[in-house]
């Protein structure tokens, strides 16, 4: 509840609630239940304890209406209350099953009682719509029955954890599943009795028995140790084989109840919890409690016998046979809806949840029973597959028994292709079938030819030796189709052909052509957003698997993105394909990207603006594709370098993005120059301060690289500009460790490195920064002990920190204690630069920063690579400390005088002062 509200108020409130539920309409009801529930999950049990058991009082004394009222809240609450993951929360709601189980479960049996007595006698009258016209009770009954069933559903789902875990055995499924199957057989006669006669009772006919099957589902996915008893998994299973192999013998059923059946089925084969563990059955014999894991192996032992009763031999093969046979033949009716709408027909049947159609279901249960019987099986299906290919032949034209039966044996053949390869032979199937039956271009002959573009990129793994070519233009061919689920099932096995590991490149380089004007035609021809995505998708592939192969075709591919880009205007979704498309075209364009800037830069100033009304959904992949496109640029054009603004409005709105940003600077910083940092300093550095001031440890470890190489490549340039975030890398070096947060320790020592390779590469401003009173004041006032001088904490933090530190870091705290041996009254706060390089003050600038220049480093490389260059050329990292350090300290022997020199080298530790003569005289 909202705060503001007193005690008595939100009491006032709920208890309107309750009493409201009962005289509102249904859709009102609706809204306040929902509303009750939502509250309860904030407030129960602590703010409104009594909410439960008012409900079960009003449920004692309640008419129909009313309890079907209070039904309703019962459930939306306790559905909201199953979402609450504590263990407290999930013991309270243990409590409320154990006090309301009993109750509902026996009104859901009386009311089952009431409903089928009904059923019977309206079943015999011809007047039913008067009858209900006079009595509604029986529509709320059934209504408040399925309500019951959803709350019983609910409780054993929720009010245990699943078995699969504990092992121990929940009785309520013992108790509810039997009698649920049991008033599935009653209810499922009364879908035909009311078909054409009732409406309202045939449609909860319908429903009832489809909720019914879909209890059984769950409870069974739920606690399937506890499906395994006598009087539920072995009749359930057997009810269910009945409904699939005989659904006409076994009584009425219809298509919805058998998807139901199949999902049922297809989950007790797969339960990996029926698999039988190799060492059998555990013994009890000193009669001391099972373990866990012995529990489980003896639970599967018994399922495991269960199903070979329930399933032997003969009735998995009938099974086989019925599903292939029956379940995947193409009825008239789906003929029809292919001839109309191809596009839509092909996505139902290949994209479609396998739980919402019985075709797609009952392939998914024949992929489950193959896979445990699958040396049984093997032979039953290459027996269907060359029946159906001897009574349908290679040139047939007429859509005859044997054609559709033919169908059906290529898509089992095409699901199961890891088995079937040690009985058939592909490429005596493909000389002698295939290759015939994909030159048949009579229009009927869309049903084969649609299957074998599909069944080649199934068995793509076992295409071999010269075969594999002639496969890839077979397929290349049924791009050009007349059909477009033909040209559809093409473009799909053809993005597997060419993702698979053996592919041949020089075969998809002479396919190329025809691929990309196919692919042109198509996208252009399809309508549905999924058929626009697997072009897209099979484009992406040839792109990535292209590379500059794709150069001649880049103004023509430039053409295409183009004009998909503006025709998906407004669907979010397709031009996040699209982006992930342009990504990977850029990328296979490389130095030659700058073909698609005319179609490419105006898409970016899109995407990556935050104000653009499409940034919500775009922007991510807007500034994947922004790095793509300056990695692979060969200079960074002005239209680039507009772009870099927009990135201070990414940064400003949140971190999401920050590795790919710190790219995107690194792409800028390596490639950009001077011109870069001359147009757009202030961004930058309103950027770099912004991250480093509000990012945690993890995102500092990921953005500090970028500042060190600013400092790398623009030494005298880049400090002033960022010189905000260079103090707040002082603050951070000077804190203090948290010896349990190993990324602070990180943070520090990275943080003191940058301030090292300052001092190193631009000392006059090290000077300076450290001298800044203000930065000094704020450092006191968050309680760091220093004093005047900020130089001597940084040499005791780089002191410190060395052991924390990579080869790299420790490199960078050398030469900056190196270097402050060259600083006059150093140990007095007094910095002054001698300049240890140079005599300029700027130490290793002056020699290296033209070879940093990503024009002279990085020419003809890609991105990666030119940063490692980067990284290799940076003056510290080719340095010699040895060298370095032997002139340093003859400058500060001449700096200080040889006798205060000689003083200060006395104090050295003897072991320190001889491993100092080692390097210095190995070097």
């Amino acid at each position: 509840m909202e705060h503001g509200i007193s005690n008595e108020e939100k009491d006032h409130l709920r208890k309107n609630l309750l009493l409201n539920i009962r005289e509102e309409n249904s859709q009102i009801a609706l809204q306040l239940a929902v509303l009750i529930s939502k509250i309860a999950r904030l407030d129960y049990p602590k703010e409104w304890p009594d909410l439960l058991s008012v409900l079960a009082q009003q449920l004692q004394s309640a008419d129909i209406l009313a309890s079907h009222r209070v039904f309703m809240v019962l459930f939306r609450t306790l559905k909201e209350l199953s979402t609450k993951r504590l263990a407290v929360d999930q013991k309270k709601y243990a409590e409320i099953t154990g006090h309301l189980f009993e109750y509902t479960w026996n009104l859901w049996k009386s009311d089952v009682q009431t409903i089928l007595q009904n059923l019977s006698m309206l079943s015999q009258r011809n007047d039913l719509d008067s009858i209900l016209e006079q009595s509604n009770n029986l529509i709320l009954i059934c209504d408040r029955w399925l309500l019951c069933l959803k709350i019983i559903r609910q409780l054993i789902f929720s009010g245990y954890a699943s078995d699969s875990r504990t092992a121990q055995e929940v009785w309520q499924v013992r108790e509810v599943c039997p009698t649920v199957l049991t008033a599935i057989k009653s209810l499922l006669p009364y879908y035909d009795s009311f078909k054409d006669k009732q409406a309202k009772l045939w449609d909860f006919a319908k429903r009832a028995c489809i909720k019914l099957m879909k209890v059984l589902v769950t409870l069974h996915g739920r606690h399937p140790y506890s499906f395994v008893h006598q009087t539920v998994l072995p009749a359930t299973v057997d009810f269910c084989l009945n409904m699939i192999t005989n659904p006409e013998q076994a009584g009425t059923s219809f298509e919805e109840f058998l998807i139901q059946s199949m999902v049922l089925v297809k989950s007790v084969l797969e339960c990996k919890e029926y698999r039988p563990s190799p060492t059998g059955r555990v013994i009890n014999e000193n009669a001391q409690p099972l373990s866990l894991e012995q529990r489980k192996k003896n639970f599967a032992a018994v399922a495991s016998d269960m199903l070979k009763v329930v399933l032997p031999g003969d009735r998995v093969v009938l099974l086989c046979n019925i599903l292939v046979r029956r379940y995947f033949i193409y009825t008239a009716k789906d003929l029809e809806e292919w001839s109309e709408n191809p596009e839509s027909f092909h996505h139902e049947q290949n994209l479609v949840q396998w739980t919402e159609k019985k075709r797609p279901c009952a392939e998914a249960l024949f992929i489950v029973i193959f896979e445990k019987y699958r040396e049984l099986l093997a032979p039953v299906v290459v027996s269907v597959l060359r029946e159906a290919m001897a009574v349908s032949p290679p040139q047939e034209t007429d859509v005859t028994a044997g054609m559709l039966l033919k169908d059906a044996a290529y898509t089992a053949a095409g699901h199961v292709y890891y088995e079937l390869s040690n009985y058939l032979n592909f490429n005596e199937w493909f000389h002698g079938s295939l290759s015939i039956e994909v030159s048949n271009h009579h229009p009927n002959m869309r049903i084969i030819r649609r299957k074998i573009a599909l069944l080649l990129g199934q068995w793509i793994s076992e295409i071999k030796g010269d075969t594999r070519k002639l496969v890839y233009h077979a397929l290349v061919g049924l791009l050009q189709d007349n059909d477009i689920a033909v040209r559809l099932a093409a473009c799909s096995s053809l993005c597997y052909l060419f993702q698979e590991s053996s592919f041949s490149e020089l075969d998809l380089f002479e396919c190329l052509p025809t691929c990309w004007t196919m692919s042109f035609k198509l996208i252009e021809d399809v309508q549905e957003f999924d058929s626009k995505v697997q072009v897209l998708n099979f484009i992406s592939v040839l792109l990535e698997h292209a590379g500059d192969k794709i150069i001649p075709f880049a103004s023509q591919l430039s053409q295409f993105f183009q004009m998909i880009w503006d025709e998906s205007a407004g669907e979010s979704l397709l031009q996040i394909q699209l982006l992930t498309a342009l990504r990977t075209f850029v990328s296979s364009l490389g130095f030659q990207s700058p073909l698609s800037y005319h179609v490419l830069i105006p898409i970016l100033q899109n995407g990556v603006n935050i104000d653009s009304p499409d940034a919500l959904n775009l922007l991510e992949d807007s500034v994947l594709l922004w790095e793509a496109t300056l990695s692979n640029a060969p200079s960074i054009v002005p239209q680039l370098l507009d772009l870099f603004p927009y990135l201070v409005g990414i940064v400003n709105r949140s971190f999401d993005h920050l590795e790919v940003t710190i790219k995107i600077l690194e792409d800028y910083t390596i490639f950009g120059g001077s011109e870069f940092l001359k147009s757009h300093g202030a961004s930058l550095a309103n950027i770099i301060d912004t991250i480093v001031g509000n990012v945690n440890d993890k995102g500092l470890l990921t953005s500090l690289p970028i500042v060190d190489l600013l400092i790398q490549i623009f030494p005298l340039e880049a400090p002033p500009l960022i010189s905000s975030a260079l103090q707040k890398l002082i603050f951070i070096s000077l804190s203090q460790d948290d010896g349990q947060n190993p990324s602070r320790t990180a943070v520090r020592a990275s943080s003191g490195a940058i301030l090292a390779r300052l001092l190193v590469m631009n000392t006059n401003f090290s000077a300076q920064l450290l001298s800044e009173p203000p930065l000094l004041a704020s450092i006191q006032q968050a309680g760091i002990a220093v004093n005047n001088n900020l130089l001597i904490p940084l040499i005791d933090m780089w002191i410190d920190k060395v052991d924390d530190a990579n080869a790299t870091q420790q490199k960078e705290y050398a030469m900056a204690l190196s270097v402050v041996l060259t600083l006059q009254e150093a140990v007095n706060g007094d910095i002054t630069s001698s300049s240890w390089i140079g005599n300029d003050g700027s130490g290793y600038s002056n020699t290296s920063s033209k070879e940093l220049r990503k024009r002279q480093l990085c020419k003809d490389t890609v991105s990666e690579s030119c940063l490692d260059q980067v990284k290799d050329s940076d003056p510290i990292k080719q340095a010699s400390l040895e060298n370095v350090l032997r002139e340093n300290l003859k400058a500060c022997a001449a700096l200080h005088g040889d006798a205060a020199f000689n003083a200060a080298i006395s104090r050295i530790d003897p072991s320190a002062f001889a491993q100092l003569q080692q390097a210095l005289n190995t070097a």
